[in-house]
């Protein structure tokens, strides 16, 4: 008899914007994907018949030929598609799931990962400004995870300081402990506070809002590198273009969106490809940070 092929790398791609994400749909193919099975508007409530049209079409040894990426632009919609997913699954009848809604987590991954070729990150002090959206709190939790003391920039103290709890007791700090601080900025004068000692910022937040301007930045003496995940004018840190890599300006090395971007691909890239290697595993923050730091 024929030897049998192996089965096609099947994708499913659930979105929860009402159209899936065409960036993402060219780097599933670009990463080696057979098929892709594309929806739109997903919500929690639509997971459990997707996952069990999923897993009850192919044996357990086959399953490794089937993933789930969840993807959108609403983090909090992924973040729960991501946990009924796994909710959903039946032992052995399961398939390995990436979650990168808005990219939060290749792109956290890519900006600390790009700040760790120039500066020891274990003991860094670190500022992230935007630190309460998805990207910024992943950059936190990240850095924390690597040994670095984080303060956590917001313009509420009480949303800096939710997120900073949640953050430390992720990465084991029970009780809140001291690697993630959350702070207000609302001005250049927090603005300098908060970075008094600071060697790296990461600049997290929303589209077209300069967070760091360039008159605060030169008042920074202790400031090594500096990161800006904003490629829409204006950008986060002024002055940066959107395509600086390792580009040093008045003594500090700095990033653009771009910059960073070549990296967030080879993650994303590799990180699909990963997906087919076995049944069962998942790509949170963590694992698609420490898939990173192998490549």
């Amino acid at each position: 008899m024929p030897e049998q092929l192996d089965k096609p790398k099947i994708l499913i791609q659930l979105d929860s914007d009402p159209h899936p994400s065409v960036f993402d749909r060219v780097v599933a193919i670009d990463s080696g994907v057979d098929q892709l099975f594309s929806y739109g508007n997903v919500s929690v409530d639509d997971i459990e018949g997707l996952v069990h049209g999923a897993i009850f079409t192919r044996g357990p040894k086959d399953l490794a030929h089937t993933a789930i990426f969840v993807g959108g632009s609403d983090v909090t919609t992924g973040e729960a598609i991501l946990k009924k997913v796994r909710k959903t699954f039946l032992g052995p009848l399961s398939c390995s799931v990436m979650l990168d809604a808005n990219g939060a987590n290749t792109t956290a991954a890519a900006a600390v990962l790009r700040a760790g070729r120039h500066i020891q990150l274990d003991g860094v002090k670190a500022l992230v400004l935007g630190g309460t959206g998805p990207v910024g709190q992943r950059a936190a939790r990240l850095l924390a995870r690597e040994g670095a003391s984080v303060r956590l920039a917001s313009r509420s103290q009480q949303r800096a300081a939710e997120a900073a709890k949640r953050i430390n007791e992720a990465v084991g700090k029970e009780g809140g402990g001291d690697a993630v601080t959350g702070i207000e900025v609302s001005d250049e004068t927090t603005l300098l506070d908060a970075a008094a000692e600071i060697e790296l910022i990461i600049a997290a937040g929303a589209a077209g809002v300069v967070l760091l301007p360039e008159s605060a930045r030169k008042q920074m003496e202790s400031l090594k590198v500096a990161i800006d995940l904003n490629a829409v004018p204006p950008l986060g840190i002024e002055g940066v273009d959107v395509m600086a890599k390792a580009l040093e300006v008045d003594g500090v090395t700095m990033y653009g969106a771009v910059g960073v971007g070549g990296t967030k691909m080879k993650i994303h890239k590799a990180a699909i490809a990963k997906l087919f290697e076995s049944n069962d595993q998942v790509f949170d923050a963590e694992a698609v940070y420490d898939l990173g730091k192998r490549l």
